[in-house]
């Protein structure tokens, strides 16, 4: 079985695909056969195959191996809203058990799997389900992607505080500057450390038109993800 870590954010909108593909590439380049998946998507688009998710969509085509889309994203809803509100209107609940069976196929494959989620940390995905029992599930370790803007310390703080409620590991986390006219980045920088009970696994500027490589370059700690016989 693969090594497999789950990709989440501070909030909608932190960069968690630009990360969830420049991690991908970042071990690639290390020789390994990593895939990923982003099991719920809300905001798709109407093909002639389906409904299909931008996102989605590029973490297919990322991926070591072909796959076909529904073993990527399972749950995928048109409506960019919440996800246990479009899978309401739909009429297709969210459910955790085809979500694992599709990773454990696909585990089976890949050197790594890497799993982005949808939104922030704490999104519900259903009456009496949300993002923390999906990852539970999956029984993986999260890479919190830190959304640097003002207001991303109390986010931080708050995402890190949740998710080791939930019983999880925080495997490390990434800066990625959404805002250009931040202030003060060393210092929030210097703050995340701090504070926050896990390695910082890179550093991303503020990209007008991010390039997977040069995301990629950003990162390091490959070896707090890669399967232990590379490390």
């Amino acid at each position: 079985m693969a090594q497999g870590v789950f990709i989440t954010g501070t909030d909608t909108g932190c960069g968690k695909t630009e990360i969830t593909l420049g991690l991908m590439s970042h071990l690639q380049r290390a020789g390994l056969m990593v895939l990923g998946m982003k099991p719920v998507a809300s905001g798709a688009e109407q093909t002639p195959q389906g409904l299909r998710n931008q996102d989605a969509r590029r973490i297919q085509r990322q991926g070591s191996l072909a796959l076909r889309y529904e073993q990527v994203n399972p749950f995928v809803y048109s409506p960019a809203i919440a996800p246990h509100l479009a899978a309401a209107q739909a009429g297709r609940p969210i459910q955790v058990g085809p979500i694992l069976n599709e990773y454990d196929r696909l585990s089976e494959l890949a050197d790594v799997m890497v799993v982005e989620g949808i939104g922030g940390w704490r999104v519900p995905l259903g009456p009496r389900l949300s993002l923390p029992d999906l990852v539970r599930a999956l029984d993986l370790p999260v890479i919190l992607v830190v959304g640097m803007k003002l207001g991303c310390l109390n986010h931080a703080l708050l995402s890190q505080e949740s998710i080791r409620h939930a019983g999880l590991e925080l495997r490390g986390w990434i800066a990625n500057q959404i805002d250009p006219a931040m202030q003060a980045w060393e210092e929030n920088l210097a703050t995340l450390s701090h504070w926050l009970d896990a390695p910082c696994l890179g550093e991303v500027p503020y990209l007008s038109s991010p390039e997977t490589s040069t995301v990629s370059d950003c990162l390091t700690g490959l070896g707090l993800i890669r399967p232990a016989m590379e490390c």
